[in-house]
């Protein structure tokens, strides 16, 4: 019964999802100027090589951001199962945020978090 109902539900979902993609591509508008393309459409002509050399710096900062933000996903269930759990759930929540400082200090010495 649950087999049935998974590939039904799965059958359903390729008809709706391929109905959008034929639906959007005979209703939509389509233009054949030689503008559109172009790999940018901002009107302005670029210059220069595209593999320009950024600094590092951005890549780090982004890096870092991810994995803070990676670490409030991970709060939420924390704080929801804190309860239950007890003390183990706060003791490794204080080795969660103790890696993630020892991470943000090791980045803060490299000078990752510096915008010059």
């Amino acid at each position: 019964m649950e087999s049935e109902s998974l590939i039904l539900f799965f059958i359903v979902a390729l008809i709706l999802v391929g109905g959008a993609i034929i639906f959007s591509t005979l209703v939509a508008p389509s233009s054949l100027n030689p503008v559109k393309s172009e790999p940018y459409e901002c009107g302005i002509p670029s210059e220069g090589p595209a593999w320009i050399q950024f600094n590092v710096g951005y890549y780090l900062f982004a890096i870092i951001y991810l994995v803070f933000d990676v670490e409030t996903v991970f709060l939420f269930p924390w704080g929801v199962v804190m309860k239950s759990i007890g003390m183990r759930a706060f003791i490794e929540i204080i080795i969660f945020f103790f890696i993630l400082g020892l991470g943000l200090l090791y980045a803060w010495k490299k000078g990752a978090l510096k915008w010059v």
